[in-house]
């Protein structure tokens, strides 16, 4: 089969979603291919979509909250006069012949946006190729409206289902398999070997900071919170690509035992090492924790969409929250001194997680391997 994925850059998740489903789908023989939407059209639009995106979310919070906040209650159905819907009417050209000239089986898309382009080229010209949507977070976007032509929407969680529906997808259309996730994530080590191999005490507590990929938060500052501790634990550190977090804290002369990253590919195995997780919420890292059965500590969640994560999480018992007020420190603390917590945050992560995501869904492309009525 030929299957072209869809990708937008709003920060990493749908970029690193895609390629799981790229890697999956050529280990079983297909000719599949990535395409960052954005970039396809014009590298000027992909500029101000990816860096406006991460200046929105960083210096530009309360803004971006507010609009979130605002863009969730609009109307059902209103998209008729929507800028982003109009706007995709007047670029989709490049879109419209690089499906033609590649002419794909199926098409999957892992960011909202990409789907609203095929909505609106489906609109006027019915596609030959089956669609596949992926929700990435744990919370429908304001924009899956503009996307209803889509076959299949793959949500994280039958949780989500009434939010689907508001959406006006149809119980055909919903498909809640999960957040495709690396292989790395879908099966678990036993948690001393992965200690060992990592060079820790394979006794003591043991928490994991990550901070996304650009290493987002004050990672320096809740390290040595987390050192004045007198907690008996060892501590990981996940800077990703923020080199200057990662220089500030190998300088630090901790009491505690620490291994610091930066950016690193062995995110499943401290996974595996790990009683518990500070992250903030982004859609595959929580998705990844969830199948690694690990629970999570939410710190920094950006503007909207993580925040609505953090909320389903919360809710479903799978994570505890960090704030100003609830200081991480006090939090782990309080954590690790009831360890009967984190297995009954365990309990909760097992009526949730979706370790086999990519194995369905690759399932479900292949099942479509039939021409379409």
């Amino acid at each position: 089969m030929k299957i072209l994925i869809l990708t937008i850059t709003a920060g990493e998740g749908h970029n690193a979603t895609a390629a799981s489903i790229q890697s999956s789908l050529q280990e079983r023989g297909h000719d599949c291919t990535v395409v960052d939407t954005w970039l396809h059209i014009s590298r000027s639009l992909y500029n101000i979509v990816s860096k406006g995106y991460l200046l929105s979310t960083a210096d530009f919070k309360r803004t971006y909250a507010w609009t979130y906040a605002r863009l969730e209650k609009r109307k059902v159905n209103s998209y008729s006069k929507s800028l982003t819907r109009s706007t995709y009417k007047m670029i989709k050209k490049k879109i419209v012949s690089y499906i033609e000239e590649y002419d794909p089986d199926v098409i999957v898309y892992t960011h909202v946006f990409a789907g609203i382009f095929l909505d609106v080229i489906a609109e006027k010209m019915p596609l030959r190729a089956r669609t596949i949507g992926i929700v990435t977070d744990f919370v429908m976007h304001p924009f899956w409206e503009e996307a209803l032509r889509t076959d299949r929407v793959i949500i994280p969680n039958e949780l989500l289902i009434p939010a689907a529906e508001r959406k006006g997808l149809t119980t055909e259309q919903i498909t809640p398999i999960g957040i495709p996730i690396r292989k790395q994530f879908s099966k678990t080590c036993d948690k001393a070997e992965a200690r060992r191999e990592l060079g820790l005490d394979e006794h003591k507590p043991t928490l994991l900071m990550m901070g996304g990929s650009m290493g987002y938060g004050a990672l320096s500052d809740n390290m040595q919170a987390l050192d004045s501790l007198k907690t008996d634990m060892q501590l990981i550190c996940v800077c990703g690509n923020n080199k200057k977090a990662k220089e500030e804290i190998d300088a630090i002369e901790f009491t505690h035992r620490v291994l610091n990253f930066g950016y690193t590919d062995k995110i499943g195995l401290l996974m595996d090492a790990a009683d518990c997780i500070v992250t903030k919420p982004g859609g595959l890292t929580t998705s990844e924790a969830l199948a690694k059965r690990l629970p999570m500590i939410i710190a920094n969640p950006i503007p909207g969409h993580e925040d609505r994560n953090a909320e389903f999480l919360r809710n479903s018992g799978a994570a505890i929250m960090a704030t100003k007020t609830a200081r991480l420190t006090d939090v782990v603390y309080q954590l690790f001194y009831h360890p009967e917590r984190l297995e009954q945050m365990r309990a909760s992560i097992d009526l949730i997680r979706k370790p086999n995501a990519a194995a369905d869904l690759i399932k479900l492309i292949e099942e479509f391997d039939t021409p379409k009525k």
